[in-house]
């Protein structure tokens, strides 16, 4: 039976017009005053529509938009928010302002998911999450970013929990008709659609787009008509599938995506790659410059590596994307083919180890072609450059070449209206165009107590209210008597000191942590003088039954009559859910395994609010913590026995809950203030707010990160690819070359002993081997000799180039003799040339070869 299609859109009154543009992009979802509009029109429907403003318009009866665009005080009112939006849209930027002289620069930010609202539900967690929260920074700040992802019929699961408290998975199709998407077309108005060879299938992608703000968000849907079921099937679900099935969703990221960018005419300088699932773009972009400019596989290769930005998120290599050689090889052999090179030689991109890993790993493809490479922490970044140092074997680990850049917030996106309103009229309105300002965020002690806890405690009642509602629900549908629906109306006291433990359900992230001793925790929770309570919140991966079992566990512990009233479980975390509990509770708990957590956002929400962290330190709060703002679990310790980690923490954390949290909440003065808790809420809001949040990210991605890319690559790419041509032969002459390269110092017997203020001048000898000293660079790494006998935290000086001695080039340079102690140096000699975007990657090193000892 064939069925013919239309569609039919809602029928809006040309006075609420504005209305719908605004319904259409994202921006509407961090500005209060325009969620307020569609509240106003049906708070039911904006509700049930899951806050997707384009879904309610379409549901609402024509009745009600009628009676809508007779009301002269809402068309008003739409008209000063469309205002505002379009006041937003033509402002002058911060990019504009300090980085004008780069306007030529495009930068294409790829990711598997982006969580901008939970009315667009096609992110897992906290990955989407921060994609989303940094397209919304680069649309405030007006950096030239497009992102790039897929658009999933089923998205991620909807969970449902049984009245044992087992995880169930639901997944319902996404209507992209009544979603703020809009597809894009060609010549003559049809959609827009690109090509993919998958193993061997024509694999055609049709191109929507999510107007997020100022930024654009590109994604790609495989369910056409004339794809096989297989390749219909490539976007259904987010990380859902077989191995087979994940790399053919990657391919079409990393290939489609690059051509679907190609399709819309836009032309990136920089291209960066949000965690490895997109990596394969690699492949593209060196297929593209070959076909397009005639360049060899190893001219193409060098302005994809000076262009290329790369954010690894995962503390370890189990982690990681990896694909087994058979299965990759049946899916990109012929693509590499293309590029001209042994397929061994492509494999041997992505392994590493020793002995070296057979399987092909996306993170590690991903760091040996991009030229900037972070981690998401200070912490992370230093646990990564410990796990892949192997990729620069003559480096010391401390100079392996992945930054930090910490993420952040979106602040607008996670405050409550009420604490908005609250910083808008004491820090004044910069705050909302200048979230990363520290002297914005001074401003908060000018906040008198009382207002601060006001507002707080309203919007703990606010959480408490909506966690009954949802718990009395949730009960319902399993089915529970009414009994236990009545005690769901009464759970929770919007007085008591409530703590939130949110996020991926991950067996390292611990949430059961506190389970390990119930009674005590039944003590801690049923104090009739000081009463605490926790909301739990957040899903297992489907296929993760230990996960599974912990949310269980959770549940049934909730089920004991003597805390029913005190620790709720809520059923399907997302966006919203974690809105309330993140403006909501007083603390914030978080104790994963450390270092396994990369960085972690939702703590940072929650200090934005004003909540107290108490934490493992981990992630961001290693390097967020004082004592003045929140509570350390430990001191950053590391266990070999998870065992006793577990008990030692578990431990740490019931003595800072019992000895120091819960006395200082209910510590008050005459008026009921808590003002030792105030003073530590403005100190987190202070300190934290400032930093952890996107617009400073996004800042310093720009300068570090997107801009040198950007520079780099334009060099590369003038005059037909002049200087990559150049360069890739320089390269080449220099591999060649460098066997012949030796180092040496050269011994003069002195400086044994030095005193503090003195310089140490050294000599040392290079043979190039036929290289010029134009060719490379020399330098001393110097620093602590410690009792293991190495430099651990050494300094690297530059030496200046003397003449030559024969067959012998000499440099020299003075190594400064600032504090006393024992110092060893170490000369090395790697290759220079003024167009690497970064001289490490790849690496070619020789140091002097070992010898007597000092």
């Amino acid at each position: 039976m064939r069925i013919r299609h239309f569609h039919v859109r809602p029928n809006i009154p040309k006075e609420l017009a504005l209305l719908e543009e605004i319904a259409r992009n994202l921006w509407f979802s961090w500005n209060w005053e325009a969620v307020q509009l569609f509240i106003r029109l049906n708070p039911v429907l904006w509700e049930k529509a899951y806050q997707n403003p384009v879904h309610m318009l379409g549901s609402l009866p024509q009745a009600d938009l009628e009676a809508a665009a007779k009301d002269e005080s809402f068309v008003a009112n739409v008209e000063r928010v469309y205002r505002s939006f379009q006041e937003y849209r033509k402002r002058t930027s911060w990019f504009e302002e300090v980085h004008g002289a780069d306007a030529g620069a495009r930068v294409a930010y790829f990711s598997c998911e982006y969580g901008i609202d939970e009315g667009l539900p096609i992110y897992s967690g906290g990955l989407g999450v921060l994609s989303g929260d940094h397209l919304k920074s680069t649309s405030d700040l007006g950096v030239p970013l497009v992102g790039v992802g897929l658009l999933y019929q089923k998205g991620y699961f909807r969970q449902v929990l049984s009245l044992d408290g087992w995880q169930k998975e639901l997944y319902p199709d996404n209507d992209w008709y009544n979603m703020p998407v809009t597809m894009e077309t060609a010549s003559e108005g049809r959609p827009l659609k690109i090509t993919v060879n998958v193993g061997g299938e024509m694999v055609r992608a049709r191109v929507w787009r999510v107007d997020v703000g100022r930024t654009p968000l590109y994604l790609l849907d495989s369910n056409l008509k004339g794809n096989s079921a297989r390749s219909r099937e490539i976007t259904s679900t987010l990380y859902g599938g077989d191995r087979d099935m994940r790399i053919r969703q990657e391919i079409l990221l990393g290939v489609g995506g690059a051509r679907a960018l190609k399709a819309l005419g836009i032309r990136p300088t920089v291209y960066h790659m949000n965690e490895g699932h997109s990596a394969f773009l690699i492949v593209e972009r060196i297929r593209d410059l070959m076909a397009s400019h005639g360049l060899t596989f190893a001219q193409a290769w060098e302005v994809v590596l000076a262009s290329g930005v790369f954010t690894t998120h995962t503390p370890v290599p189990a982690g990681n994307e990896r694909f087994e050689p058979d299965l990759l090889r049946k899916y990109l052999e012929p693509k590499i083919r293309q590029l001209g090179i042994p397929w061994e030689e492509f494999l041997a991109l992505g392994q590493s180890g020793t002995p070296r890993s057979m399987e092909f790993g996306m993170t590690v493809f991903a760091l040996r072609s991009s030229a900037f490479a972070n981690g998401v922490a200070k912490l992370h970044a230093e646990t990564s450059r410990a796990m892949w140092r192997d990729l620069w074997p003559e480096l010391p680990e401390g100079e392996v070449p992945i930054r930090a850049i910490t993420n952040g917030i979106h602040t607008r996106s996670w405050l409550s209206h009420e604490m908005s309103e609250l910083y808008t009229r004491y820090f004044g309105p910069r705050f909302l165009e200048k979230p990363a300002d520290h002297a914005v965020w001074e401003r908060v002690e000018a906040i008198p107590p009382g207002e601060l806890w006001r507002i707080h405690q309203s919007r703990r009642e606010r959480l408490v209210f909506f966690a009954r509602k949802r718990l009395k629900n949730q009960l319902r549908r399993q089915g529970a008597g009414m009994a236990l629906q009545r005690a769901a109306e009464e759970a929770l006291n919007p007085e008591a000191l409530t703590i939130g433990f949110s996020r991926r359900f991950a067996t390292y992230k611990r949430a059961d942590l506190l389970f390990r001793q119930p009674d005590r925790l039944v003590r801690l929770l049923t104090n009739p003088d000081r009463p605490v309570q926790i909301l739990f919140g957040g899903k297992a991966h489907p296929q993760d039954l230990p996960a599974k079992e912990i949310i269980r566990s959770v549940i049934h512990f909730a089920s004991d009559l003597r805390v029913r009233d005190r620790l709720v479980f809520l059923e399907d975390y997302d966006i919203n859910v974690a809105r309330y509990m993140v403006q909501g509770v007083d603390v914030w708990l978080n104790n994963p395994r450390r270092p396994l957590e990369a960085s972690g956002t939702s703590g940072m929400k929650a200090a934005a609010n004003g909540a107290l962290n108490v934490s493992i330190l981990d992630g961001w709060w290693d390097e967020g913590y004082s004592p003045d703002l929140g509570w350390a679990i430990g001191s950053g310790e590391t266990y070999g026995d998870p065992e006793e980690q577990d008990r030692v923490e578990c431990e740490a954390l019931y003595g800072l809950l019992e000895n120091e949290i819960v006395p200082l909440f209910y510590d008050r003065d005459r008026g009921g203030l808590p003002r030792a808790w105030i003073a530590m809420m403005k100190a987190s809001i202070r300190k934290l707010g400032a930093y952890f949040n996107t617009h400073r990210m996004v800042e310093e991605y720009t300068e570090t990160s997107y801009l040198p890319a950007h520079r780099a690559g334009s060099r590369l790419s003038a005059n037909d690819h002049a200087a990559a041509r150049e360069l890739a032969a320089w390269r080449e002459r220099a591999a060649s070359a460098w066997p012949g390269v030796a180092i040496r110092v050269e011994e003069t017997g002195k400086h044994k002993e030095m005193r503090v203020g003195d310089t140490m001048g050294v000599a040392v000898r290079v043979r190039l081997g036929g290289l010029t000293a134009a060719d490379v660079a020399v330098e001393i790494r110097y620093g602590f000799y410690d009792a293991a006998g190495q430099v651990g935290k050494g300094t690297i000086l530059s030496a200046r180039h003397d003449g030559d001695d024969g067959d012998e080039e000499i440099y020299r340079v003075e190594i400064p003799c600032a504090g006393s102690g024992r110092y060893g140096f170490s000369a090395r000699v790697l290759p220079r040339h003024p167009d690497l975007a970064n001289p490490l990657t790849p690496l070619r090193m020789t140091w002097e070869a070992p010898g007597p000892g000092v």
